[in-house]
């Protein structure tokens, strides 16, 4: 009787599988996983708080970025050229909107162009800190307000709000955070500071050198960066919104002058700081796991399984990431829903959770690498020895 012997010898689990299966090698880290469930646990939790770390600091710059953009796109209201006041501008939190800083320049428009006066302030509405600003075309007796405005303030249109102690008509209009009032009536309020938006004349509303043209005519200077702040002590500043170069729009710009200070501030830091902490800790279980499965591993390199164990890794590795992922990002977005439910939107969320989801690929990717490198370094009969 003829007797065959085998020339290769694969575990039971390993038979089963056809080939290298995804499927197979997800049930593979599974059952490693709950053979080690503390392990797991630990690194988890450790990856999931680093990363909610980072999506919180993404939601929040998102979030400015987005109301950035939005708010000075409510300021010009299609305007070419904003003509802002030599004290500068800025964005108040509590007010949710741009504010002016000083008077507005004093203004001669050359022939052909046309431009909006606004004064600009801050003021308390029912306890609530809102922006002001004025307008030609509003009765006095009536109120604008933009509908963020008017649902944060809890009215609507046709009811009644009372702004530097007169009771006004409330209208609602557009879907920004200001409160638009007779032009006295801001005077009385917020005083002489404002800002300029001008519009170009007809036919030359796309023209490039808008802003020198104006700067040319009215002496005054001129940029397409708003990172570019107007000089204290000296000129007032225009600020051209369709000239410059590059692809992006000045909104676009805005926003990302927002973005950045938030990314590139302490707390921004300590984000990046954080992720990197969670990523060492992640390759800091798979070294330990390793370590203790040398003999495992040793058994599967000498039969032939060299490249099963790249694969476990890579597959253990990403269902570790995944898993701290999703906490994460959830983690992250109850963590911004209760804290500041006022800066951070859905949107904003969603945006800094796929933005953290684009590290994920290399981070579980080099996480399996490192340790997998060290262990194939070594010689299978080296895998089975004790020490």
């Amino acid at each position: 009787m003829e007797s065959t012997v085998p020339t290769t010898l694969r575990s039971p689990a390993i038979a089963k599988a056809s080939g290298n299966t995804f499927g197979y090698l997800v049930r593979f880290a599974l059952a490693n996983i709950r053979r080690r469930p503390e392990r797991f646990v630990l690194s988890v939790l450790g990856i999931a708080l680093a990363i909610a770390c980072v999506t919180i600091v993404r939601t929040i710059s998102s979030s400015f970025a987005i109301t950035g953009a939005d708010s000075v796109t409510d300021v010009l209201g299609g305007a070419q050229l904003w003509a802002v006041p030599a004290a500068g501008v800025h964005f108040d939190p509590d007010a949710q909107a741009l504010v002016a800083d000083g008077a507005a320049p004093e203004l001669v428009l050359p022939a052909g162009w046309t431009g909006i006066h606004t004064l600009s302030g801050v003021t308390t509405v029912n306890g609530n800190a809102v922006s002001l600003r004025s307008s030609d075309g509003i009765p006095s007796g009536q109120v604008t307000l933009g509908s963020a405005l008017a649902n944060r303030l809890g009215v609507g249109a046709g009811g009644r709000v009372e702004i530097g102690g007169q009771s006004l008509v409330i209208g609602v209009e557009g879907d920004g955070q200001s409160a638009v009032v007779s032009t006295d009536l801001a005077r009385s309020i917020v005083g002489e500071k404002g800002w300029w938006t001008v519009f170009a004349p007809d036919g030359r509303e796309k023209d490039r050198n808008l802003a020198q043209t104006f700067g040319a005519a009215t002496d005054l200077p001129y940029t397409a960066d708003p990172s570019v702040l107007p000089d204290a002590g000296g000129a007032s500043l225009i600020y051209d919104t369709v000239g410059g170069n590059g692809p992006l729009t000045f909104e676009q710009k805005f926003s990302a002058l927002f973005s950045g200070k938030v990314t590139s501030s302490t707390l921004g830091l300590i984000s990046t700081i954080g992720l990197g902490l969670g990523f060492v800790i992640a390759v800091s279980s798979f070294l330990a796991a390793v370590q203790e499965r040398k003999r495992e591993f040793g058994i599967m390199s000498s039969i032939g399984l060299a490249d099963e164990v790249l694969y476990f890794f890579l597959v253990e590795s990403a269902v570790v990431f995944v898993v701290a992922y999703l906490i994460g990002i959830a983690g992250a977005g109850v963590a911004v829903a209760l804290v500041i439910p006022g800066i951070a939107t859905p949107t904003a969320w969603l945006q800094a959770s796929a933005m953290v989801a684009a590290f994920l690929p290399a981070m579980a990717i080099v996480g399996a690498l490192v340790p997998v490198h060290r262990l194939l370094q070594q010689r299978p009969v080296d895998l089975l020895g004790d020490r």
